[in-house]
C-alpha cells in the first residue's frame, strides 16, 4: 500500500509541476486582461484549472475570477442568459480539475501534507481541520464554494484523512460550480447594465 501512495503522490507532484512549466511559458497571455474577449470558453477552462492548482499559491497566483466575471458579459452578445451558465460550467470544471493534483498529494504522500501544514500557521489550520473531520461533505463544499485562504492546506488535508476521492470531486465541482456560476452572473448583469 505505502508503494502505491507514493506513486500518487509522485504523479500529482509532476503534474502540478508540468502545470508550472504551462503557466510560465503563456503566463503574459493568461495574464492580459485585453485577451479576455479572445478567450471564450477554451481559454477561461485553462485559466481556470492552472488558477485553482497548487502553482496558484505556490508560485503564480492566477485569479480566476475576474475572467468569468467580464467573459459572461462578452459571450453574451453570441448567447444571451446562456453565457454566464457556460462560462460557470467551464470554469467550475478547470477549476475542479485543477484542484485533482493537490487533492493526490495528500492522497498518496502524508509526508507532503505534514509539510505543507507545518508551512501554514497553525492555530488557523488546526481549527480548520476540525472542522471538516467534524462536517466531512458539508465542508468539502463550503471550502471549493466559498473563496478562502486556507483552501490549499485543507485540500490536501482532505486527502491525507483519505476522504472518497469520488466523493471528493463531486462535491468539489459542486461548490466550484456554485462560486463560478455566481461570479459569472453577477459579471453578466453587472456588465450589462453598464455597458
Amino acid at each position: 500500500m505505502p508503494r502505491k501512495e507514493t506513486v500518487i503522490g509522485v504523479l500529482a507532484l509532476l503534474l502540478s509541476i508540468a502545470l508550472v512549466v504551462f503557466a510560465l511559458l503563456y503566463r503574459d497571455y493568461l495574464f492580459g486582461i485585453a485577451n479576455i474577449a479572445s478567450l471564450s470558453l477554451l481559454g477561461i477552462f485553462t485559466i481556470s484549472l492552472i488558477s485553482a492548482s497548487v502553482i496558484s499559491v505556490t508560485m503564480i497566483p492566477i485569479p480566476y475570477y475576474l475572467p468569468v466575471f467580464v467573459l459572461s458579459s462578452t459571450l453574451s452578445l453570441e448567447w444571451g442568459l446562456l453565457a454566464p451558465v457556460f462560462v460557470g460550467l467551464t470554469s467550475a470544471g478547470g477549476a475542479s480539475l485543477g484542484q485533482v493534483p493537490t487533492f493526490l498529494m495528500g492522497y498518496g504522500g502524508k509526508q507532503i501534507s505534514q509539510r505543507l501544514a507545518a508551512m501554514t500557521k497553525k492555530r488557523p489550520y488546526l481549527k480548520a481541520l476540525e472542522w471538516v473531520k467534524r462536517r466531512g461533505s458539508v465542508a468539502v463544499f463550503l471550502i471549493s464554494a466559498v473563496p478562502n485562504p486556507v483552501h490549499l492546506p485543507l485540500t490536501v488535508a482532505l486527502g491525507a484523512l483519505q476522504f472518497p476521492p469520488a466523493k471528493w470531486a463531486l462535491l468539489t465541482f459542486l461548490g466550484n460550480l456554485t462560486k463560478c456560476l455566481a461570479f459569472a452572473f453577477i459579471g453578466y448583469y453587472t456588465l450589462n447594465n453598464v455597458m
